[in-house]
């Protein structure tokens, strides 16, 4: 072989081990800036894709290391916030929920699964998430956040994520970030829609736009009407992208917007919301509202989804499910039992011998008169379907009432075996 085709191989040779030799320096060199700014290498490889944004970069990446946020409810938009927020690199994210794992909860609460029926939400969570990501620090809280308690929690973190179910820890969360002077992500879904948007992030808070909370009875949740899992979890995931830009103070913040997705259609829409209510009793410039209320007594139901007292009917306007079982075993007491859920949830279960009369379509004067004539010759909207029948046969001596506990406490004392959602 030619001597100088030889050194020509070995001088290329020599070059390009000076290149890989320049390369790896330079990428020790890179490595030694992140760590200089509070990144290690394990932090660096797992987030290295979102540390190429331009909009967050090793500045923003430590940001969210140095950041809390406090995910209160770890249901169908919890788990997928928290799961996110946990795969984002949040350095402390605190679960608050009260509740264990149930079957019904599987369907969109995705963090679980059938090993964990039974198990405490917050803990499994926890576990969960650790698992994810073991760079991060996880809080679980296993009791319902209230007045007593929520302040206490809530400055521990710096953005509040609203994942709850219900109108009066919505008003608490509300009342306690502003108190608090932190950003509130809220977001909500039922059946195929979701709504999202950013509370007291330079804009109205929760009270501005709803001063007063709705007539309990008018307030649905999963448990009642329904939600696609995909639905929730959208929405669960579009909270956990509001928080992560909140703390990075990215652009696009819905404060002041609302955001509506209709699982149906495949849409979103945008809504403005009123601006700050500079009259509201908790964020106004005389605000009457400085420390936390009863907010159970304020809405008129209870903080949870699970069992709402909404005290519309008296004691004699009610009976318990033993009186009931009493009263179907007596064949000279002739009664009819209405169930007045939707068809859907009729066909999923029912009592025997009831028939389904959907509460939408109780109220009209046909239907009255059909079962007037039924009568004759022989529960969640429970409450105001006993209100219109009392007022139908106010001058008869027909007696309507309804069982209390529903399904749920039918399945607990007398049948066991009986199905519940």
């Amino acid at each position: 072989m030619d001597e100088q085709y030889l050194l020509k191989e070995i001088a290329s040779l020599k070059e390009k081990l000076r290149e890989k030799e320049d390369n790896l320096a330079k990428l020790r060199f890179e490595k030694q800036i992140l760590q200089g700014h509070g990144l290690n290498n394990g932090e660096i490889a797992r987030y290295s894709r979102q540390i190429l944004l331009p909009e967050i970069g090793v500045k923003g990446q430590l940001k969210l290391k140095n950041s809390s946020v406090l995910v209160v409810g770890v249901g169908g938009l919890g788990c997928p916030s928290a799961l996110y927020l946990a795969g984002s690199g949040v350095g402390h994210i605190g679960i608050v929920d009260y509740d264990d794992i149930e079957i019904t909860n599987l369907q969109r609460q995705l963090l679980f699964s059938s090993l964990d029926i039974g198990k405490s939400k917050v803990i499994a969570a926890k576990e969960i998430l650790e698992r994810l990501n073991d760079n991060i620090k996880i809080t679980p809280y296993k009791l319902q956040i209230q007045s007593s308690n929520a302040l206490e929690i809530i400055q521990h973190y710096d953005v509040i994520l609203d994942a709850t179910d219900n109108v009066a820890t919505r008003y608490l969360l509300n009342d306690a970030c502003v108190i608090s002077g932190k950003p509130l992500i809220s977001g909500s879904a039922l059946q195929f829609e979701g709504q999202l948007t950013v509370y007291n992030y330079a804009g109205p808070c929760y009270r501005c736009i709803f001063p007063k909370p709705p007539p309990p009875e008018a307030v649905n949740n999963c448990s009642d009407s329904g939600v696609l899992g995909a639905v929730v979890g959208t929405i669960g995931v579009m909270q956990a992208l509001q928080t992560i830009k909140v703390i990075l103070k990215l652009p696009g913040i819905l404060s002041g917007r609302l955001l509506i997705f209709d699982g149906m259609d495949m849409t979103f829409k945008n809504l403005k919301l009123r601006s700050k209510n500079q009259d509201c009793e908790v964020c106004g410039r005389n605000p009457t509202i400085q420390t936390l209320i009863d907010y159970e007594e304020f809405c008129g139901s209870k903080a949870n989804d699970k069992h709402q007292n909404l005290k519309i009917l008296t004691a004699n306007e009610r009976i318990s499910v033993n009186e009931y079982n009493e009263l179907s075993h007596t064949p000279l007491k002739p009664f009819i039992l209405i169930d007045i859920r939707s068809n859907q949830e009729y066909e999923m279960c029912h009592l025997k011998n009831s028939i389904n009369i959907p509460f939408s379509t109780l109220s009209s004067k046909g239907c009255l008169d059909a079962l007037k004539k039924e009568i004759n010759k022989n529960e969640t909207d429970i409450s105001n379907a006993v209100r219109a029948l009392k007022n139908y046969f106010t001058n008869s001596d027909i007696q309507v009432k309804d069982i209390i506990g529903g399904l749920h406490a039918w399945s607990h004392d007398i049948d066991p075996e009986f199905p519940i959602y």
